[in-house]
């Protein structure tokens, strides 16, 4: 009687020891399934139709006041200068309100003590009529003066949903032709996608303009800008199970 206790009691604890092995694998049929990840890239091109610029104002004046009143007012002849050559008040947003005292050089022996006071005021404008463009750009240094600053000049294209439906279309086609080559070098056969993942660059494409202007009283001639063409590229990470 106490034999067959004991081996009832070892058959058993054997079974309790094969189902905690068999609860430390995995229930996840991705996890035990065999994959290959690929990344595919696909890259369109498409004309920018619209301009981002930046055009500051820069004022000095011999007390906070008369700094401040200077970039203001020359800032505003900037704005309405703009506005008449095509560009629309809601694409005009204020994007620095700075003031700054200078200082004079010492004297041997002394401290340096301030001297006045320098305001910065700019706008960030968005051109979407690039035909204006130069004549906008141009607008800016005639009405604000030498003390006129345009930079961050940079093309985009306002609405790239079509382009980007294409260029991920193309990515994730590049990516199914990669890993359904790989499968058939492995003498397998490609089944369900079973994560994605995207990234997309390209986007803003900077220009080139002149960054000061002077010559106040003789209007500037229209700067040539030319938006050339631009390139998103979308790149995809697609992981498959392999059959």
């Amino acid at each position: 009687m106490k034999i067959w206790t004991r081996r009832l009691a070892a058959a058993l604890g054997a079974a309790v020891l094969i189902g905690g092995v068999a609860a430390c694998g995995t229930d996840d049929p991705v996890d035990q399934a065999r994959s290959i990840t690929v990344i595919g890239s696909g890259k369109v091109t498409g004309t920018p139709d619209t301009l981002k610029a930046d055009v500051g104002i820069e004022a000095e004046g011999a007390d906070v006041t008369s700094a401040l009143n200077q970039a203001s007012a020359k800032v505003k002849k900037v704005t309405d200068a703009v506005v008449a050559a095509g560009v629309e008040r809601k694409d005009i947003q204020t994007q620095t309100v700075s003031l700054n005292p200078q200082y004079s050089s010492p004297l041997p022996g002394g401290t340096s003590q301030i001297s006045g006071y320098q305001a910065t005021n700019s706008l960030r404008i968005t051109i979407r009529d690039l035909t204006k463009a130069s004549t906008i750009l141009a607008a800016a240094p005639t009405a604000g003066g030498d003390n006129t600053r345009i930079s961050n000049v940079s093309f985009s294209i306002d609405d790239d949903s079509d382009l980007m439906r294409q260029a991920r279309e193309a990515a994730f086609n590049d990516a199914r032709s990669r890993a359904g080559q790989y499968a058939d070098l492995a003498g397998d056969s490609l089944g369900k996608v079973l994560t994605i993942t995207e990234a997309t660059t390209g986007q803003d494409q900077a220009a080139k303009t002149p960054g000061t202007f002077s010559r106040a009283d003789v209007a500037a001639a229209p700067i040539p800008v030319e938006p050339g063409q631009q390139t998103l590229t979308f790149t995809v990470t697609v992981k498959y199970q392999l059959d």
